[in-house]
């Protein structure tokens, strides 16, 4: 294995895309903070299998007094680099310490469709997602921009206005990302942050973050995306959220944050039947001395190797926020 400071001073949450010449992107939040100052969201870029990273540009730049952080990402059809981002306001500017920030009292801004015909140097930003529950308080975009039998889909959550709850959406567009709209349940009342993997014809994963203790849950659909059956846990409380993707010789990979006391860093576990049964879980990094990180996003390179992006805010060896790669093969 081998880890890589591979973009310093970020809390990041970064999201992998492959574009179609063999690039690697990280979109990413580029502050180092858990999301209290104004920031924007980055796109940056590694042509050699995720050792060197460049920013590329900025996909969303945040708007005070609030920012954009909450993500999806992926491909367009025709190759574009599609990203979706919200963000909250208000928020503090950067270099601000105020412990009494009261983060519950932001509000959610509305997602914004950002697109690059480039490979993420410029952008075309519109403001065309229909979410399906205009009473709710919250609706963010998370994880992957996914091409499916209908179109490209992709993850969101919700929550009404009193927080009680939160319910995992499926969104769809049927103009190569140009708008997005006609939501879909996967699971309802405790589940948020989501990704979502599609296995052929209308066959579908979902990995879900709970509210309530932080476990991941899986669901699946066979009716491209429209029910959704419950596959039971995951992963332990405290292991999330999740990431979705494919491996050589059908293989899925699931990536996994892990916040337990005494051990944070980055689990896994591999499924050879389409997520039917997995692996026992593997711990392929720690963040040593960490009291934040996670948020893993993997992809597999031509070469077998596998790159997996997260944050932390301390390792053994570096003592900041930061973007670190981690690149393994599952023979390791």
């Amino acid at each position: 294995m081998e880890r890589y400071i591979a973009v310093d001073n970020v809390c990041a949450w970064p999201n992998l895309t492959l574009l179609n010449d063999g690039t690697l992107t990280a979109t990413i939040y580029n502050r180092p903070v858990h999301g209290r100052w104004h920031g924007d969201v980055e796109v940056w870029a590694s042509t050699d299998h995720g050792i060197l990273w460049q920013k590329r540009g900025t996909a969303a730049p945040g708007e005070p007094p609030g920012n954009r952080m909450n993500v999806a990402a992926g491909c367009a059809v025709n190759g574009d680099l599609l990203v979706i981002a919200s963000g909250w306001t208000p928020v503090m500017e950067p270099g601000t310490i105020d412990p009494d920030f009261a983060c519950r009292r932001r509000e959610v801004i509305d997602a914004r469709v950002c697109r690059s015909a480039d490979g993420g140097h410029t952008w075309a930003r519109t403001d065309t997602v229909d979410v399906p529950d205009k009473t709710d308080r919250w609706f963010i975009p998370f994880g992957d921009i996914t091409p499916g039998p209908s179109g490209l889909a992709v993850p969101f959550y919700s929550c009404p206005p009193d927080g009680t709850r939160n319910t995992a959406w499926m969104l769809r567009s049927t103009d190569d990302g140009q708008t997005w709209g006609g939501g879909s349940v996967i699971a309802a009342d405790d589940f948020n942050e989501t990704d979502i993997l599609h296995l052929g014809a209308g066959a579908w994963l979902a990995a879900c973050r709970t509210k309530q203790d932080g476990h991941v849950q899986l669901f699946a659909s066979s009716d491209d995306g429209y029910t959704w059956q419950d596959r039971g846990p995951v992963t332990l409380a405290g292991q999330h959220p999740p990431h979705l993707t494919h491996l050589e010789d059908a293989q899925v990979l699931l990536t996994y944050g892990i916040r337990n006391a005494g051990l944070y860093g980055v689990g896994t576990r591999i499924s050879t039947d389409g997520g039917k049964s997995w692996s026992p879980p593997r711990i392929i990094v720690q963040f040593e001395g960490a009291t934040d990180g996670g948020y893993p996003s993997s992809l597999q390179m031509g070469d077998g190797t596998i790159v997996t992006a997260y944050y932390a805010n301390k390792v053994a060896a570096h003592g900041r926020y930061h973007m670190g790669v981690v690149r393994w093969n599952v023979s390791d």
